[in-house]
């Protein structure tokens, strides 16, 4: 990150540093650090958010610190039962109590107070610092994909839409939502493509455990991948019972949060391969997805299935549409379109081939011809440019 642009931190108590560099660790933001008004105010104007200790505010306001949109107040409580700025004991003896975010308009007080305090937690810290080390553009454009039946294809639309995103130069992040399926970077082939050394691959359940948010720099490395596509997925090696086997738990909506806004923030584009389900991660997904196709076989079983999705769809998700498969004779994609609600996104014939492909461990959409490929492709070239943190 650039150093003209780092939060900044402002205090000379070194047990509070200590804290707030730490909670700057576990949010994977670097930062600047001022001891004294004089060098707060250096750096001040400048940076995205401004994280005062209570011990130099009052330094602050003699010097007539200018207005800033974001500045926090923090403050440490020494014991348990303590006094804080609030009057209210502090249960966490020795840990940050924070303000909310607020515009500094530099005077001596508001209130009564040089800002509105709040009672906070290290986790409403650590959230300011890591979207404070985002850049002002706007986040990559998200594409759910979730299946109208089981086996309807969404997985390798998935696929198919991530791989478009790397061949138009995105850097692309695939979300593997669903413990039970076989896995896009199967598909993708990312173990031969770009082996990933076991002992350092990351995956959800790795997530599951970790404190704070981190950047998706950070999270790439461990990550299978291939073709400008990186996939956050499940471990599917044999596990113990109760450490961590997918599927052993669902997926918690912060965990899902946390990746969806390291991915957002730090690539191109983000393809969401959902399970068929609503659970709480499954409608974060959805929530705050731009676009979400609901892949239909074109039979009575599967428009009967995906009937049974589709309005819990409109619900949840903006910008939901259906993307036929194998549409013929009277059961037209217009048809099935209409009687699930949804506009039609795509009338994809049958890929050629297909059984031989996945049996040799290939995704049809590889090729630029293939239906798929040529659906996800006009799909991507739709979708509006993010230009991801580095």
């Amino acid at each position: 990150m650039d150093t003209r642009f780092r939060p900044l931190l402002a205090t000379d108590d070194p047990v509070l540093l200590d804290d707030l560099l730490r909670l700057a660790a576990a949010a994977s933001t670097e930062v600047t650090v001022a001891r004294s008004a004089v060098q707060a105010l250096r750096s001040w104007s400048r940076s995205p958010l401004v994280v005062v200790g209570a011990d130099l505010l009052p330094a602050l306001i003699a010097a007539d610190a200018p207005a800033h949109p974001r500045a926090v107040v923090v403050t440490r409580n020494h014991a348990a039962g303590g006094g804080s700025p609030t009057g209210t004991a502090d249960r966490r003896p020795g840990r940050p109590r924070a303000a909310v975010a607020a515009p500094w308009n530099g005077g001596p007080t508001t209130g009564g107070r040089p800002f509105p305090r709040l009672p906070g937690d290290e986790s409403e810290l650590v959230d300011l610092l890591a979207g404070a080390a985002a850049r002002g553009d706007p986040p990559a454009p998200t594409v759910a994909v979730m299946g109208g039946r089981g086996g309807a294809g969404a997985t390798l639309t998935a696929v198919a839409l991530a791989l478009a995103g790397g061949r138009s130069g995105r850097d692309t992040a695939l979300l593997d939502a669903d413990p039970f399926g076989c896995g896009p970077d199967v598909y993708l082939g990312c173990d031969l493509a770009a082996p990933v050394d076991p002992g350092h691959r990351t995956g959800w359940n790795d997530l599951l455990h970790r404190d704070g948010r981190v950047r998706w720099h950070d999270l790439r490395p461990g990550l299978p991948g291939a073709l400008g596509v990186s996939v956050l997925t499940w471990d599917r090696r044999p596990a113990a019972s109760g450490d961590g086997a997918p599927g052993s738990d669902a997926l918690p909506a912060d965990t899902a949060r946390a990746a969806l806004d390291s991915a957002r923030e730090g690539t191109g584009l983000v393809v969401v391969d959902l399970p068929r389900s609503f659970d709480a991660a499954t409608t974060e997904f959805l929530n705050r997805a731009d676009r979400v196709h609901v892949v239909v076989p074109a039979d009575v079983p599967s428009v009967v299935a995906a009937s049974r999705v589709a309005p819990r769809l409109r619900t949840e998700a903006p910008g939901v549409s259906a993307v036929v498969i194998g549409s013929g004779g009277e059961l037209t994609a217009d048809v099935i379109a209409r009687t699930l609600g949804l506009p039609l996104a795509a009338d994809l014939p049958r890929e050629p081939g297909l059984a031989r492909l996945l049996s040799a461990g290939r995704a049809p959409a590889r090729h630029r011809r293939s239906p798929l490929a040529r659906f996800a492709d006009r799909v991507v070239a739709e979708l509006p440019a993010a230009e991801p943190v580095r």
